[in-house]
């Protein structure tokens, strides 16, 4: 069932040197994941001001408190704009990507195996997504200062105070960033939406050509993790995780573009295979990403999803 993957599975796991024909995209988007590190280990770092909010709305009248939780929020709300914005250049480099892994007139197959360079982004920046929103499911703190910040510019209360964020973070934005913090995983929502819009705005381009290059990369990651041939010869449980996100990422990404999702018994996609893959490894390592597939799917919850299936992942 799904894409029998004749290619070497290991090509989403090499780092293969990009043709010349791959070059342009692939600058393009290395210029975007080489900064991906340095977000994580940023959000990684993520200390909310919890306390001095805390101490500043049970003592409205302490100026010194409103001051104090004022200056500890203002470079945080700096940080969640770079991370926002890093979002909006992660979707236009997925987008390229998607350009190129699927234009006519070879096949997806075809296009992972003779751009193995590309294919290898395209897991990058899966695997960066599925980390950064993991991370920031355990930080509540992110959207409590975020909407301290906005109270507090609403009321502007503080006028005699320090506003000069407001030229770096204005209402359109902070709205912006609201939406985007608002979603349980708002990277790979950015990404859903982004390849959404890829496929219905390349009319011309049948929607197999995206959906297959999808399931044909849940198919290779499924079979690297399920046979123990290839899996006895990652070399960490780094590459572990590494191939179990990218399936994850492109699961739920083929379930937001296909009319059907990925769930339901014409998916090209072997759910159960896949879930089951997740379920043999230790609940720590998974327990994210079985998340990221019940809540950040759109077909889980049809009709047309199977009983066993949604039983697998309750």
């Amino acid at each position: 069932k799904g894409n029998r993957v004749k290619t070497e599975p290991f090509c989403l796991l090499l780092n293969a040197q990009p043709t010349d024909a791959e070059r342009e995209v692939w600058n393009q988007v290395n210029s975007v994941l080489q900064d991906s590190e340095n977000i994580l280990l940023s959000l990684q770092g993520y200390k909310g001001a919890g306390q001095e909010i805390r101490d500043a709305i049970q003592n409205p009248n302490d100026l010194l408190l409103q001051e104090r939780a004022w200056n500890s929020v203002c470079p945080l709300v700096i940080k969640l704009k770079k991370f926002y914005s890093f979002s909006l250049r992660l979707e236009e480099a997925l987008q390229s990507l998607l350009e190129s892994l699927t234009c006519p007139p070879l096949t997806p197959t075809q296009h992972l195996e003779r751009e193995q360079a590309l294919a290898k982004q395209f897991a990058e920046i899966l695997h960066f997504t599925l980390r950064f929103d993991e991370l920031k499911m355990r930080i509540p703190a992110i959207q409590n200062d975020f909407s301290y910040y906005r109270r507090t510019i609403s009321r502007n209360r503080i006028n005699n105070m320090n506003l000069d964020i407001e030229n770096e973070v204005n209402n359109e934005m902070a709205n912006r960033m609201s939406l985007f913090y608002a979603e349980a995983t708002p990277m790979l929502k950015t990404l859903s939406n982004a390849t959404t819009n890829f496929v219905t705005e390349n009319k011309t381009l049948p929607l197999e050509n995206t959906t297959d290059c999808l399931s044909t990369m849940a198919s290779v990651c499924k079979v690297m993790l399920e046979t123990p041939e290839y899996s006895s010869r990652f070399s960490s449980d780094e590459t572990l995780l590494f191939c179990m996100r990218v399936m994850v990422g492109v699961i739920i990404l083929y379930d937001h573009v296909h009319p059907n999702g990925a769930f339901n018994k014409s998916s090209k996609i072997d759910m159960k295979g896949c879930i089951k893959v997740l379920k043999d490894q230790p609940a720590d390592n998974v327990e994210g990403l079985l998340n990221a597939l019940k809540f950040t799917t759109k077909h889980l919850n049809d009709e047309s999803t199977p009983k066993n299936i949604r039983t697998m992942l309750q």
